[in-house]
């Protein structure tokens, strides 16, 4: 689970498989686009990209999606899913079978599935297989055959998350507390056994497997119980407190009110488009000024204000009088990730402009004006107890790697051997017992 996770199609994987936007295509305008819809309540968000090859505006009204297509004016036919797989993958249409998929499987157990069912499953000879939404017409699920064989050999086990119990959420959730619940207990009593025999005499009274479960269980026992105790933790078998009206509040400021369509119509798409290589346009506003928010494949960003020119974030200073005008005059620009944010695969935006009130922390993107990481004092269960301990994440050596990998992977070692030992000894106590 290192290095192999389990299958899925984020925001950036749809974004890397976009066509570019050609701003010759776009005809409409985000106003006439949305005017064909025929619906009095207006948009809360707009995005214009692609789908089945074609530009599209996205409207997100009341919780729900529209779409209308920016170069003819109409709405999307959502039954073209064999054409959205084949262009997903690069495989030739007619050698796919489709089958459609009303229940959870193996690979649609999450639930994030649900709302986005019946889905297309489409299968190609090798191995390769895409799941499209009947609701909105995108890929949702993709899987090959070696990605399925590795989410077997790791998460699948690890989370429990075989379909015939993961689909039962609290039947799930239920097995994997108790089950965590006592697999700590286990650990604990066995350090404090091993605590007891080795205290008084400063040795190990014990040969052969015994000798080398009692060495590894005074070390690594620590280890399998806390690993074992925050894996409980992801569960939040406890009730959290987490209160912190801070974030809607900064982020609103930064928006600078409520979205406005017609905000949009002194600068066409096809002018903010021009001469960038964009697969996606947003339509947002910082500090009340309406701009477009134009993200390229490897998700870099270009900041194109309706009044004025292009450019690649926002005003620094603008941005901190914005922020310290909210009510947050604790701030900072840094530029290498800290305890609270931080990512494995070092793909969180950098530099960011910390922002501290109230022992809570935000942290925002000066590219996008955007708040990308938020922590809370109610949250230090979380950051410390599960993620600290579980994923060893500790800044001194998650920032280091391949040392923060040598680390985990000394621990995963010494913990199997650890159960190794324990299986043999209680394999023989089973054997004298039943013999």
């Amino acid at each position: 689970m290192l290095y192999w996770d389990y299958p899925g199609v984020d925001s950036a994987e749809r974004l890397r498989r976009s066509p570019i936007l050609t701003p010759a295509s776009i005809q409409f305008s985000p106003s006439g686009a949305f005017a064909r819809l025929g619906i009095s309540e207006l948009p809360k968000a707009v995005r214009l990209n692609s789908f089945d090859g074609r530009p599209v505006y996205r409207f997100d009204v009341a919780g729900k999606e529209w779409m209308v297509y920016a170069d003819a004016g109409e709405r999307p036919d959502l039954s073209s899913g064999l054409r959205t797989a084949a262009m997903w993958t690069g495989q030739p249409a007619e050698a796919a079978t489709v089958q459609i998929v009303t229940e959870a499987d193996q690979w649609t157990v999450p639930e994030s599935f649900p709302p986005l069912r019946p889905l297309w499953k489409y299968s190609w000879p090798g191995g390769e297989a895409v799941y499209v939404s009947q609701v909105t017409g995108e890929v949702v699920q993709h899987t090959t055959r070696g990605s399925r064989i590795r989410a077997y050999l790791g998460p699948i086990p690890h989370w429990l998350y075989f379909t015939p119990l993961r689909k039962h959420l609290q039947l799930w959730r239920k097995i994997v507390i108790w089950s965590s619940g006592m697999a700590t207990l286990a650990a604990l009593l066995g350090l404090i056994a091993g605590v007891w025999v080795y205290a008084p005499s400063r040795r190990i009274p014990y040969s052969g497997q015994k000798r080398w479960h009692m060495m590894l269980g005074l070390f690594f026992g620590v280890v399998a119980c806390t690993w074992s105790f925050s894996g409980m933790l992801s569960m939040e078998p406890f009730p959290v407190q987490r209160k912190d009206d801070g974030a809607a509040a900064l982020a609103g400021a930064l928006r600078g009110g409520s979205f406005k369509l017609a905000a949009f119509e002194d600068k066409h798409p096809r002018q903010a488009l021009a001469g960038l290589q964009s697969r996606e346009l947003q339509l947002t506003f910082f500090a009340g000024e309406p701009i477009y928010l134009a993200t390229d494949g490897q998700r870099r960003s270009t900041i194109i204000p309706v009044h004025g020119q292009p450019r690649e974030a926002v005003e620094q200073e603008r941005l901190m009088e914005v922020i310290r005008a909210a009510g947050f005059p604790e701030q900072q620009l840094i530029s290498e990730y800290d305890a609270y944010y931080l990512d494995r695969d070092r793909q969180k935006p950098l530099p960011v402009i910390l922002v501290q009130r109230d022992g809570a922390r935000y942290y925002i993107d000066p590219r996008t004006a955007r708040i990308v990481g938020v922590y809370s004092s109610g949250m230090w269960v979380t950051r410390w107890l599960y993620h600290g301990l579980h994923s060893i994440e500790f800044p001194w050596l998650y920032n280091h790697r391949p040392a923060w990998d040598a680390v985990i992977l000394l621990l995963l070692a010494g913990g199997t051997w650890l159960s190794v030992t324990a299986v043999i000894l209680g394999f023989r106590l089973m054997r004298r017992k039943l013999g």
